[in-house]
């Protein structure tokens, strides 16, 4: 993402954090889908699927909020300004209310190219690298790394938390996370 792409991201993700209550998407509440919640590889692939879209198509934000635990957070790094690092965490519905309409007019497409993951007992963690387009088929227009912490709970897995950075000149992604 170029930085001015960077600049007007946060922007939105803090004006959306500050929103009113008017100002929210609703979300409807649903069931799980078992092939979501049911093994790491369909709740990362979940996770992936109900934010990608053509231009003009709802998000599935129901099937997402079922992913995640009451309460997660979602933290966006970026690098504004000063060149210094900022984080604007988030709720699910501050996420929602950030993205929608940029992810609704513009489309938007994000796939995981290459993933690390983590475990042990009931807790995972997955370095998620990640690609985003405008179209399918469209060129790049940016990457990074999620980092997603989940848990299970003796019948499903939940999202507890992520976070993500993107890819800079700065900061390009390690050799390790890439396929």
């Amino acid at each position: 993402m170029t930085p001015w792409h960077t600049a007007v991201w946060f922007a939105a993700v803090l004006a959306a954090c500050n929103a009113p209550p008017s100002a929210q998407v609703t979300v409807p509440t649903l069931t799980p889908r078992p092939e979501d919640v049911g093994s790491i590889d369909g709740i990362v692939a979940a996770f992936y699927d109900v934010i990608s879209g053509p231009a003009g198509a709802p998000r599935q934000w129901g099937r997402d909020r079922t992913l995640h635990i009451p309460g997660v957070q979602f933290v966006s790094l970026s690098m504004v300004g000063d060149r210094r690092p900022r984080a604007a965490i988030m709720s699910h519905q501050q996420f929602v209310d950030a993205t929608d309409s940029v992810f609704v007019r513009a489309g938007f497409y994000e796939r995981e190219i290459h993933r690390v993951t983590r475990s042990f007992g009931n807790i995972a963690h997955v370095f998620s690298t990640y690609e985003s387009r405008r179209t399918p088929d469209g060129p790049v227009t940016d990457r990074g790394i999620n980092s997603i912490q989940l848990f299970w709970d003796g019948t499903r897995w939940w999202i507890a938390s992520a976070i993500w950075d993107e890819e800079r000149s700065d900061n390009p992604i390690p050799r390790e996370h890439l396929p």
